[in-house]
């Protein structure tokens, strides 16, 4: 029998995760239907719970719904309690609904393991304090770096969030016209770039040899992924691969296989 699994969010069109999980279905020969949900955004929970009451197996979720999902279900993993985010929700024994977020591995495992960034000992700046950088902020700051920063317009959610993560390392916030110094790697953490913008970051911020990072994703470079080839980043990358990497690790949440990620980001940049 086939479970179904969806990616619930608005919108939702872009979404490649359908063509990511039938890939590794293909690929590890489990049983798996998934498709997208375009999300109300006045009703997240009745979509969900109609989903799961349908016989779905567990979900996806991504913007703006990360932060919902959190508050919704019946029992967390240690990292999505951390980040207060949720992206991936997991039908457990009794049907109680399970809570994790894999955005952080996701990211961690593109940036390293696919194109050999060395977090050791780097200044890190995260533009946005959303569900997205919730999910981030602790595991950047397990790899070691010199600092991370949270930029935000609203400067309060950035500092609330640095607060929340201060045990972990270090970590500061601050809006955007009180950013200055230098920056080994700056990620992207809005959802600006579905609308084509940029943040308003300042010229100048990007190190030598500095990388720039788009948790978004598209066909074409995003704007962000343009930004920072025009500020000279050694290496500009949009979020493709996060997005397969954080899908892996749902993949192996739910089924229990963990599917190989490189030829399905292969596949999906041909």
């Amino acid at each position: 029998m086939f479970c179904k699994y969806a990616v619930i969010g608005n919108p939702i069109e872009h979404s490649k995760s359908p063509e990511i999980h039938a890939a590794f279905a293909e690929q590890t020969g489990e049983k798996v239907l998934y498709t997208r949900i375009l999300g109300d955004m006045e009703d997240f929970n009745g979509d969900v719970h109609d989903f799961l009451n349908d016989g779905g197996c567990g979900l996806n979720v991504t913007v703006p719904f990360k932060e919902r999902a959190f508050q919704m279900v019946d029992d967390l993993s240690e990292r999505a309690e951390l980040a207060g985010s949720v992206n991936t929700l997991i039908v457990a024994t009794g049907n109680e609904l399970r809570g994790d977020n894999t955005d952080g591995v996701g990211l961690i495992t593109d940036l390293a393991k696919n194109h050999g960034f060395e977090f050791t000992g780097k200044r890190i700046l995260v533009v946005g304090a959303g569900g997205a950088t919730r999910g981030i902020i602790a595991p950047l700051l397990y790899k070691n770096p010199v600092s991370v920063t949270i930029v935000n317009r609203t400067v309060s959610r950035a500092e609330e969030l640095a607060l929340r993560f201060v045990n972990y390392g270090p970590v500061a916030a601050c809006g955007f016209d009180q950013l200055g110094g230098k920056f080994d790697l700056i990620i992207n953490a809005t959802s600006a770039g579905i609308h084509g913008e940029v943040p308003p970051l300042p010229d100048g911020l990007l190190a030598e040899d500095g990388w720039t990072y788009d948790i978004m994703y598209s066909n074409e470079p995003t704007a962000f992924v343009k930004w920072g080839k025009a500020q000279g980043a050694a290496i500009s990358l949009d979020g493709l691969g996060m997005l397969v990497e954080q899908a892996a690790e749902s993949f192996w949440l739910w089924r229990g296989v963990r599917p190989d990620t490189a030829p399905v980001i292969a596949m999906l940049r041909e």
